[in-house]
């Protein structure tokens, strides 16, 4: 293999993970602002995004553990896509809440979007692995 690491766009897994910790975190606060919510549950995408955020820099300042950080960081990911299922519950009175679903779409398609990445970035980890 010529490349040694997993690149999509040009970032490695862990940089991707780190703009969708950021991503997540602006969505929170943004959609929150946007639609005047006094709610917590508003902060989710945001609650969310921290730990991916804090494990993606972790494997970047620790590459010697970076497979377990990057696994820590896939796990979030992949609640992230399951709490946007939610959205299935309310599919008779679809965006009736605007904001809320719309997060739980954002949650749902950017939290596919990250696991298949993050499942190609193992994939291919182990390939190299093999390799080497």
């Amino acid at each position: 293999m010529k490349n040694k690491e997993f690149l999509f766009l040009g970032a490695n897994a862990e940089k991707l993970s780190v703009y969708y910790g950021i991503f997540l975190v602006l969505w929170g606060i943004t959609i929150s602002y946007l639609s005047e919510s006094v709610s917590m549950t508003s902060y989710i995408p945001s609650f969310l995004g921290i730990p991916v955020l804090v494990f993606s820099l972790l494997a970047l300042n620790f590459p010697n553990k970076k497979k377990l950080f990057m696994h820590i960081t896939a796990t979030f990911v992949v609640i992230i896509f399951l709490g946007g299922l939610d959205i299935i519950r309310g599919l008779s009175n679809l965006f009736e809440n605007f904001w809320a679903d719309l997060s739980k779409l954002m949650l749902l398609s950017t939290g596919l979007f990250m696991t298949v990445l993050n499942i190609k970035s193992f994939i291919f980890a182990r390939k190299v692995r093999e390799e080497s």
